[in-house]
């Protein structure tokens, strides 16, 4: 097996494979009852494809061979997605020498999420990746003209809010989110959809830069306290407060509320809006957010 170059940059999101165990799985149950097809998918469950099967191992549809060996040692690992090149298989993850942080692409049963150094991007404990973007994004519906998406992520965000705002535009500062997103399928439309706007920079200090009012959704996913603890400054909600148009609502993620971190800081975020000036503070414990309007 191969490790994922250590720099990603304008990938073809449409000619890549990308499998994990559980597309991996069907192969191998497919090889034991002596099928010479099978189908499984090569995005992560997005679509489906047909693949021919031999005792040597599976030939993809763009005519790639997969050795058995790699199948299998996809299967048995429920860590990490693969990336499919060059007739073999390479564990999606990097190391980041200037941010001292290991990043992997890791599998669930629909979308994938992303650890960074162990801790996940997404919840993953009875709900999915893709449906704990959609519980967030419930909070501030309808979703409606502009919407800024303070951090982008893996741009499931993004790409949920586009699906129904006018313009979303995202923000992102580190750049090796934005290469695992290059490789994730589910993240595609990031990059496709002519309603997103990328933007690569701080969003402390992104912000600052927009018009007042020009905002009527904002949605704050930022990372834990420990590690952006201006994005959950009195100040930076002042910002967003500036930017909401009148009636906007804001969505900002606090973890679970019920548990102890989860409820200090649920607490501390409530005040700071309050004292900022948002109205109708409200702890959404389904959405691990709070909601706020202007």
């Amino acid at each position: 097996m191969h490790l994922l170059p250590a720099f990603l940059e304008e990938l073809v999101m449409a000619e890549l494979y990308v499998l994990s165990y559980v597309h991996a799985a069907p192969l191998l149950a497919a090889r034991e009852a002596g099928r010479s097809d099978a189908a499984t998918s090569l995005d992560l469950g997005l679509t489906t494809a047909q693949v021919a099967l031999d005792p040597g191992g599976v030939t993809l549809p763009d005519g790639q061979r997969l050795a058995w060996a790699d199948v299998e040692d996809v299967a048995a690992d429920e860590s990490v997605c693969y990336l499919v090149q060059d007739n073999t298989v390479a564990k999606m993850h990097r190391f980041s020498e200037e941010r001292n942080l290991l990043y992997v692409l890791m599998p669930t049963e629909r979308a994938p999420t992303v650890l960074i150094s162990g801790i996940q991007m997404h919840r993953v404990k009875d709900i999915d990746p893709w449906g704990d973007t959609l519980e967030k994004i419930r909070t501030i519906k309808p979703v409606e003209g502009r919407v800024l998406d303070t951090t982008t992520g893996l741009g499931y965000t993004a790409i949920a809010a586009a699906a129904d705002a006018q313009k979303v535009l995202t923000v992102e500062i580190d750049p090796n989110m934005i290469d695992m997103a290059r490789i994730n399928p589910w993240s595609r439309p990031l990059f496709d959809n002519p309603r997103i706007t990328r933007i690569m920079g701080d969003a402390f200090d992104v912000v600052q830069e927009f018009e007042e009012g020009s905002f009527s959704r904002i949605v704050h996913d930022p990372p834990m306290l420990a590690r952006a603890g201006d994005l959950y400054s009195g100040e930076f909600y002042g910002y967003l407060y500036r930017l909401l148009a009148r009636g906007g609502r804001l969505y900002h993620y606090v973890g679970d509320p019920d548990s102890r971190s989860g409820s200090n800081i649920t607490r501390g975020v409530v005040r700071r809006l309050q004292d900022t000036g948002f109205r109708r503070v409200s702890v959404r414990p389904r959405a691990f957010g709070v909601v706020a309007f202007k």
